[in-house]
């Protein structure tokens, strides 16, 4: 294992960009992005698909190099240093291959000799990282036999058997269920108390939410906003209300609706609005509308949530929000 430099910050990032493609194919996956992750904190990434999350990490973990710009993983150059940049770093892709025919502690096993863990300590270090994932009692069966979740807490595990400063996981609750999530949740907020640092991509609102220190927000390529989320959220300014009406009447409500605040992107066959006067103002716009003979059908008032931090930089919601996750 190698002991990175102490040299500020475990991640720094300037200018990076990425092409792909070229003449009139080409194609900006990554436009100009600056990011400094500090020593020591969860820091989120948030996006929708496409938005040139993945295309980052496989940057930052040193399997894609950038077309310009420069970054620094655990104090270490990750075009010229890579080697060194691979055995500070833990890192559990979204689409990471895992062997489906060995079991879990061969290939955990396997894993500590790739990174030249001494034999005498390898056992231990896979029954230890076997129990922190809550996999222990399947330590012998083929992959082939887990679930999902047990699969990603595999992932998380194999990440983390070299003892890395920085670990990156690229959307790592994809696909789970509510329970499998919330323990994976708690594993990385433990891995985080230890000292850990996290570079967590998600398109979870809620996720980014409930676990990160600070988040940045990308969209085509180029961060919209970076901060801490309640502060983000704070600057947002006034609730939002969500009103559904008859589709005949929608342009009539949304000109009621303009009198109370700024209108904001929702979803099809939704109107919102930045309700300025709170919750106090909901019955005043209730009356307004109905003295406009608007036929309400639902109403409902959100506290500011990061979609609407997304959706006032970008002027669309993050494409799979819901209720749930903009609480």
């Amino acid at each position: 294992m190698t002991s990175p430099p102490v040299q500020g910050a475990p991640i720094v990032v300037q200018g990076l960009v990425r092409h792909f493609g070229s003449g009139d194919n080409l194609v900006t996956a990554v436009d100009g992005v600056d990011l400094v992750v500090e020593q020591g904190e969860i820091f989120g990434f948030l996006g929708p698909n496409g938005a040139g999350k993945s295309t980052i990490v496989r940057m930052l973990t040193t399997l894609l190099k950038p077309t310009a710009g420069h970054a620094r993983v655990a104090g270490y150059d990750i075009v010229k240093q890579a080697d060194l940049v691979r055995r500070s770093i833990g890192v559990a892709l979204q689409d990471s291959a895992i062997d489906p025919l060995m079991t879990g502690t061969e290939l955990l096993e396997l894993q500590a000799v790739l990174y030249g863990i001494p034999r005498a300590k390898m056992h231990e270090r896979a029954n230890t990282l076997l129990e922190r994932v809550g996999l222990i009692a399947a330590a012998d069966r083929r992959v082939i036999t887990y679930s999902g979740g047990m699969r990603r807490r595999l992932d998380l595990a194999l990440s983390l058997i070299h003892e890395p400063t920085v670990l990156f996981l690229d959307e790592p609750t994809t696909g789970l269920d509510p329970m499998s999530r919330l323990t994976l949740w708690e594993e990385v907020r433990r891995l985080n108390r230890e000292g850990t640092t996290v570079f967590l991509t998600t398109q979870y609102l809620e996720e980014a939410d409930q676990l990160a220190d600070r988040v940045a927000i990308i969209d085509h390529g180029r961060i919209v906003r970076q901060g801490v989320p309640k502060e983000l959220k704070a600057k947002v300014g006034a609730p939002t209300l969500v009103i559904n009406v008859s589709a005949h009447q929608t342009e009539l409500a949304r000109g009621v609706l303009a009198r109370f605040g700024d209108m904001r992107p929702t979803d099809e066959g939704s109107l919102a609005v930045g309700l300025v006067a709170g919750a106090t103002g909901v019955a005043e716009v209730v009356r307004a509308l109905d003295e406009a003979r608007i036929d309400l059908h639902h109403l409902e008032l959100n506290e500011p949530s990061l979609d609407d931090v997304f959706a006032e930089a970008t002027g669309h919601r993050l494409e799979g929000a819901t209720p749930t996750e903009t609480k």
